[in-house]
């Protein structure tokens, strides 16, 4: 599987915990992977990012800055249905792997990171691309 296909299919998954999670009330999901953000704004810039977000959150998300430091809060919520997070999470946006980050997650479950993004439902926010 290529680096993009896999960034993609990351993407596809923290959309889909993401919208779980705005559909709940719950606040928007911290998006602290470098890597994955990188995609996400590449998929942004497309007209076919409406039908992907749609197709895996069930709603077109926006991308909005929100910066944070802590526990990431959906780590649980992604583990439950696609298991452990993969490598790609802790890579940035030039492929490099965050060893100790992922050695971390590893030994505690826990991911402790910093953020400076997440999604929005499309209602003003930041890159809220039109669902039409």
């Amino acid at each position: 599987m290529s680096a993009t296909t896999i960034e993609r299919r990351e993407l596809g998954r923290f959309l889909a915990i993401a919208g779980q999670r705005l559909e709940r009330g719950h606040g928007p999901a911290e998006m602290f992977s470098r890597a994955l953000d990188a995609e996400w704004h590449r998929l942004l810039a497309t007209p076919q990012y409406a039908a992907f977000s749609t197709e895996h959150a069930g709603t077109v998300l926006g991308h909005r800055e929100m910066s944070g430091l802590g526990p990431i809060g959906w780590v649980s919520a992604y583990e439950e249905v696609y298991g452990p997070l993969p490598e790609i999470w802790f890579t940035d946006a030039h492929g490099v792997l965050d060893k100790g980050a992922l050695a971390r997650y590893k030994e505690t479950g826990t991911v402790v990171a910093e953020w400076d993004c997440g999604p929005t439902t499309g209602d003003g926010d930041d890159a809220a691309p039109s669902s039409r």
